[in-house]
């Protein structure tokens, strides 16, 4: 006698697919419904704020590729960001389109990131956090010293997407196109991390030497999974360049890579979906801290407008670390606990 349970599975064809039940197609339907309505239905200011992070979505699957599935710890990848931007700039006075530009771009960033991947093999920890760190740091100062082809601290101009004779200018349109963009990377990565690729970068991450005993080449894996990152990080930084319209090299510094850190951990570190909830985390948060402040001072008139911005921002740092206390699972936690919550109701085994 065969006994099917919603909870388990019976070969490795149902373990691997990604839509087990008709109900978890159900949801995704309405998921897909709500995204395509989202952007008739707010305002201007919402739309660019959610467009951005999109972008910071990609860039954080890669980080979460390179840092919460193989363990490597990076504090540099404001500047693989950086990378793609500029090259997604300086390619743009070219006559190539940009669905060309967008992916060079990224593997312009993969060329530099298997670069930098190669002599950190042997670092781990602190170690790999200040090189790494280091790494950035030259970045920014070749953007603002290279004045010739960056234009220094003035920054450039990026190019604007054409596709078809019609030029993509609005929020919109830019909405539509950056949902694409994450839905294709964050499926690929996700379905990667499924594969034999992801299983060597998980036990990189938890036993990297019994991972080289039984057959992973450390190697590798390791500069594979900094060229990943890279190239999440250069598609990143070419849309950002794309949707801002300038690049500049006061965006790219070291509190951008720490506020990447802070999507994956709060997300949740080795969770591609955590890290689109980081992301939508880090990005809102603190646009929805400046809309209560904002309205504390007017309406109570509590405090000076530069106290109030002050304590925003203290208010932001004391949100995460009190997260990072309680919730050390990330949001992708709390999820999977309501969705569990879900599926046992009304029992509680």
């Amino acid at each position: 006698m065969r006994i099917r349970s919603k909870s388990f599975v019976e070969t490795y064809q149902e373990d691997l697919s990604l839509f087990r039940t008709i109900w978890i197609k159900f949801w995704w339907i309405i998921f897909i419904m709500s995204i395509l309505i989202f952007p008739f239905i707010v305002e201007r200011y919402t739309l660019y704020t959610i467009n951005l992070v999109g972008i910071y979505a990609i860039g954080a699957i890669g980080l979460n590729i390179l840092t919460g599935y193989t363990g490597q710890i990076s504090v540099g990848h404001a500047a693989f960001i950086a990378i793609g931007a500029y090259s997604t700039t300086i390619l743009g006075e070219t006559f190539l389109p940009f669905y060309v530009i967008v992916p060079l771009s990224g593997i312009i960033a993969t060329f530099i990131g298997l670069l930098v991947g190669i002599p950190c093999l042997r670092l781990r920890g602190l170690y790999l956090a200040m090189a790494t760190m280091s790494f950035g740091i030259i970045i920014q100062y070749v953007l603002f010293h290279w004045e010739s082809l960056t234009h220094g601290a003035f920054g450039m101009a990026a190019p604007s997407i054409t596709f078809l004779g019609f030029k993509v200018d609005s929020g919109k349109q830019f909405y539509f196109f950056i949902i694409i963009v994450v839905f294709l990377l964050g499926f690929a990565a996700k379905n990667m991390m499924r594969m034999k690729i992801g299983r060597a970068f998980i036990a990189i991450r938890d036993r990297d030497i019994a991972a080289e005993v039984v057959g992973v080449n450390l190697t590798r894996y390791k500069v594979m999974a900094f060229g990943i990152s890279s190239f999440y990080a250069g598609i990143s930084g070419s849309l950002f360049a794309y949707y801002t319209t300038h690049v500049n090299p006061e965006y790219f510094t070291l509190s951008l890579s720490i506020e990447y850190l802070a999507m994956i951990i709060v997300g949740g570190l080795g969770t591609i979906a955590g890290s689109i909830l980081g992301a939508m985390f880090i990005g809102l948060v603190p646009e929805w801290l400046g809309i209560l402040f904002g309205f504390l001072h007017k309406s109570l008139h509590l405090g000076g407008l530069a106290f109030m911005q002050q304590f925003k921002i203290i208010s932001y740092g004391v949100l995460i670390i009190l997260f990072l206390i309680f919730e050390s699972g990330g949001l992708f936690a709390i999820w999977q606990r309501i969705k569990t919550g879900f599926k046992s109701w009304p029992f509680t085994y």
